[in-house]
């Protein structure tokens, strides 16, 4: 009933490449969920995948606007006359808002839609419930963790969204992501996800124990003293962390650093296209919401009494 078709905009970001998804919905329709990038060659894949099985594509469905899963979507409509459903906070072009909380129906299939924010603010979910299939964009991919990056990304939306993912579907056959494999113990994936996050923070906490730290600092003492091309990914991991307790009141940043370089500075600033390459920067310029440039690099510590056992 659902059968994949990968994408080839293989990187660092998007893995193996993004996952789109046609969904035989009944009637002779089908659903494709994330169209993917503007590439050709996919969009054709597409089509021939839908038309493989007697299927006309009738409507299409974006997790989220991040250019490796939505800009695909206008072309594919253009050339099968489908509908595209996006999340109501999206900015891409759409015939409707999704329905969040309710059902989105395609031939004789009706998918529950939920709203996901945390990855993106415009990020949803969908729940085939005749195959028990989560389909999880980028809240959940089939290997490794996502990038949980401010201003889009938001620790603790993504922990609640996490939660509410266990709650409801946590005993779904599979979970079909925006890249990689797919995952066939939904329940065992979604609480590694969940104590993943959880390990991230002690460790934050754990570090600033020992005194105030930048970023780079924590950055350093959470993954390791070796300088890797991936500490500006790594780096607005601990922000979105750092973000979420001190909007909590236990941590705070009074002071900036007297120790910031123009290097550190860089770091956390990178030249996208030197880390990527020119075709993968905009993707990594989404899941890392570069319009927040880090110009500063502030000391946090833990605020006294907000924490257990101090």
């Amino acid at each position: 009933m659902v059968t994949l078709v990968r994408a080839n905009n293989p990187s660092p970001m998007t893995l193996t490449g993004t996952n789109s998804y046609v969904v035989d919905c009944g009637a002779g329709e089908a659903l494709v969920i994330d169209p993917g990038p503007r590439l050709p060659a996919h969009i054709a894949a597409l089509i021939e995948t839908a038309a493989a099985k007697s299927l006309r594509i009738r409507a299409i469905a974006v997790t989220h606007g991040h250019p490796d899963h939505a800009p695909g979507a206008a072309d594919l409509a253009a050339a099968t006359g489908a509908l595209v459903f996006a999340h109501p906070r999206s900015r891409i072009k759409r015939d409707a808002d999704l329905p969040l909380g309710g059902e989105l129906r395609a031939g004789t299939t009706a998918l529950t839609v939920m709203d996901a924010p945390g990855h993106a603010a415009d990020h949803a979910v969908f729940y085939l419930p005749a195959e028990r299939i989560l389909f999880t964009g980028d809240v959940i991919v089939g290997e490794g963790t996502v990038v949980i990056s401010p201003p889009g990304g938001e620790m603790r939306a993504y922990q609640r969204t996490l939660a509410l993912l266990l709650e409801r579907f946590g005993d779904a056959a599979a979970i079909y992501g925006g890249h990689g494999p797919i995952v066939t113990d939904a329940r065992a994936k979604i609480q590694e996800y969940i104590s993943h996050r959880e390990l991230r923070e002690r460790q934050v906490l754990d570090a600033l124990r020992e005194g105030p730290m930048t970023i780079l600092d924590i950055v350093r003492r959470v993954y390791g003293p070796e300088r890797s091309v991936l500490w500006p990914v790594m780096a607005r991991q601990m922000l979105a962390h750092l973000q979420a307790l001190e909007a909590e009141g236990r941590v705070s940043a009074p002071f900036a650093s007297p120790e910031a370089t123009a290097e550190e500075i860089a770091i956390l600033n990178p030249s996208l296209e030197e880390l990527v390459g020119p075709e993968e920067a905009a993707v990594l310029a989404a899941e890392l919401g570069t319009e927040l440039r880090i110009d500063a690099l502030p000391a946090y510590r833990l605020v006294p009494g907000a924490e257990p056992g101090s």
